[in-house]
């Protein structure tokens, strides 16, 4: 009877040790499973911690002009993007890649350019060193040019032609605040490279760059007052030829006034430079300057109305008629606060050996 009872208890117990070794395999199972599921989790976000203080951004605008003495054209002018990255609270990482014209390539009439790629290093809270290739701090537009921040559907003449923007450089600055509403920039960078003494001809783009002289730029702006911005920035260039004239050391001056109230608004710009040796004054281009002044009324949020006047002469060294002065008015329109929309008139006066170009401009931009 005893060896039965022992053979029956045998019997339930097999079955039972199986029924529990079961379950133990299905709890140590779903264990197994919810560790895998937490280390894909901790994969996903250790991924996704590597992009953070990605940020991506950019602008773009369409431009249609119908002047006179030139065909009616609509131009995709320029697509841009932003990338930045912060690496740390310290160290952040800014660049701009732009496609202008619409199509790049062998025979196409757009190129493809970086216009900057920087480092900043925040060395205190009010004080920032600088290095890459950026954009060079000097006037409004150079700096600032998204078109929602601006009247017109083109960028002035003046700080196209004259500063030249937009112009960017490659080398090493520090920037910063001096105290609360006062604020300085100071660069070491590649300088001009034009043996013809042309400004805007000379900007080398930082692609192979010669760099046999060097830039130095210094810029002060004062804030303080709401609405109110005062700037003045000097560069000299030890040679605008890079060495082909030995002569050719040239200094740029520029200063202007933004002011904004209650819906009024003026932007007035000087920009003049000098440049030595007697190569650059036989052109007449030993000295080139330019002005505008641009009162503006903003109706509303959404619409806003313009006039402005532009004066610039790149060989005003001589005493040859080489000035060109423009007026341009129009409306800008804006749906939303990063999109607008724009029509302006322009008409100018030219020198009597050049053609003017008077006409209509319309514009859509937009930025995010």
């Amino acid at each position: 009877m005893k060896n039965r009872a022992l053979l029956a208890l045998a019997g339930l117990a097999i079955p039972l040790a199986v029924t529990v070794a079961d379950d133990d395999i299905d709890e140590i199972r779903a264990i197994l499973e919810s560790q895998q599921d937490q280390i894909e989790l901790l994969k996903k976000n250790t991924s996704s911690s590597t992009n953070q203080g990605v940020n991506i951004g950019g602008y773009g605008e369409l431009h249609y002009n119908k002047l006179s003495n030139k065909e009616d054209q609509i131009d995709f002018h320029r697509f841009v993007l932003f990338f930045s990255k912060d690496f740390s609270d310290k160290v952040h990482f800014f660049s701009e890649f732009e496609l202008e014209h619409a199509i790049a390539g062998e025979g196409q009439t757009g190129e493809v350019e970086l216009e900057q790629a920087y480092v900043d290093f925040n060395v205190t809270d009010n004080h920032n060193i600088r290095t890459g290739l950026f954009l060079v701090p000097v006037g409004i537009l150079n700096e600032t040019h998204e078109p929602p921040t601006f009247y017109g559907t083109e960028r002035n003449p003046v700080e196209k032609n004259i500063i030249p923007a937009t112009w960017w450089e490659g080398g090493v600055g520090v920037n910063g605040q001096l105290m609360p509403g006062l604020s300085y920039d100071f660069n070491v960078t590649s300088g001009l490279n034009n043996d013809e003494y042309k400004i805007r001809s000379g900007r080398q783009k930082v692609g192979n760059a010669v760099a046999e002289n060097f830039a130095y730029t210094g810029r002060v702006k004062w804030t303080s007052i709401p609405g109110l911005e005062l700037a003045a920035t000097a560069q000299l260039q030890t040679n605008i030829t890079q060495g082909t004239d030995d002569d050719a050391s040239a200094s740029l001056i520029e200063a202007h006034a933004i002011y904004n109230m209650d819906g009024f608004g003026l932007r007035a710009l000087y920009a003049g430079w000098n440049v030595n040796g007697d190569g650059a004054k036989a052109k007449g281009r030993d000295e080139q300057n330019g002005y505008y002044i641009e009162p503006s009324y903003r109706v509303n949020q959404q619409l806003g109305v313009f006039a402005r006047y532009n004066a610039w002469d790149n060989a005003a060294g001589d005493d040859a008629d080489s000035e060109y002065s423009q007026i341009d008015v129009g409306i800008n329109y804006w749906p939303h606060e990063d999109v607008v929309l724009k029509v302006d008139y322009q008409d100018q006066t030219v020198p009597s050996d050049k053609t003017e170009n008077d006409g209509v401009n319309l514009g859509f931009g937009y930025q995010f």
